[in-house]
Formats: structure tokens, C-alpha cells, sequence
């Protein structure tokens, strides 16, 4: 990082909290798509996950993280008899998103405990500066 963007408290928090909404995001994604089918395997949803990279600033010797995207899944969807489904093949199968809805709960849940303890973070920061200056 450059020195005009030297990490601070609050840019720290600011990226960890923009990283677990873009989780929160994704996992919400991918709950919305769960049990969707398409006519075929390659046209069927594949959950994504973000992908993050460690980023480092040398000036505090703090690390903090960056989105670099979202991955695709590469897990099969399920294939499925069903040739009254307006999507079925000529086979009669349609493939349903292998999305696995539990998992995706506990995603959603765990980013936003980690959002809330940043803005806990925040918040005790906030008041200990507000108190040395209330001290001087």
C-alpha cells in the first residue's frame, strides 16, 4: 500500500466489514438459487464463493484483505426425472443447482457475526478516543 493510503483502524474495519457483506452476499445468492433447475447440466446455477487475497501494508506492518472475485463452484448438479417440467430434455431429466442450503445458513450467519464485531471494534475504538480526549 502506499503511504497516502496508510492503513488506520478505521480503513481496516472498513474493508473487513465490506468483505463479509460480499460473503453474506454470495452465500444469499446462492440460498436464492437453491432447488432452481435448467434443461441442462452446463445452463444449471453453481453456488459462488468469494475470493480473497491477503493485503499487506508495509508502512504499519498491518494486513488486511481484497476481494479478487467470485469462484464458481465446479460441484455437478443433480440430475432429475421430470418430463412434465417445461425445462425437461428430450430424456425427460431437468438438473437442479447444487446448492446446499444449510451450508448457506451458516455462511449468512457467520459473516454477520463478523460484521457485528467489527462494528463492535468500531465502537470501542470510538469510545476510547473519546475518552483521552475527554482526559486532556
Amino acid at each position: 500500500m502506499a503511504d497516502n493510503n496508510r492503513l488506520t483502524l478505521f480503513s481496516m474495519t472498513q474493508k473487513a466489514m465490506s468483505a463479509q457483506l460480499v460473503r453474506m452476499n454470495a452465500a444469499t445468492s446462492n440460498l436464492a438459487n437453491a432447488g432452481s433447475v435448467a434443461g441442462s447440466a452446463e445452463e444449471a446455477y453453481r453456488p459462488v464463493r468469494p475470493v480473497f487475497q491477503t493485503e499487506l501494508d508495509r508502512a504499519s506492518g498491518l494486513a488486511t484483505v481484497r476481494n479478487e472475485g467470485l469462484m464458481r463452484s465446479d460441484s455437478a448438479p443433480a440430475k432429475r426425472y421430470d418430463p412434465n417440467h417445461p425445462l425437461a430434455d428430450e430424456e425427460g431429466n431437468v438438473w437442479e443447482s447444487p446448492v446446499d442450503e444449510t451450508a448457506e445458513m451458516v455462511e449468512i450467519m457467520e459473516s454477520a457475526r463478523q460484521y457485528q464485531n467489527m462494528v463492535q471494534a468500531l465502537q470501542t475504538a470510538k469510545q476510547l478516543m473519546l475518552e483521552t480526549l475527554r482526559s486532556n
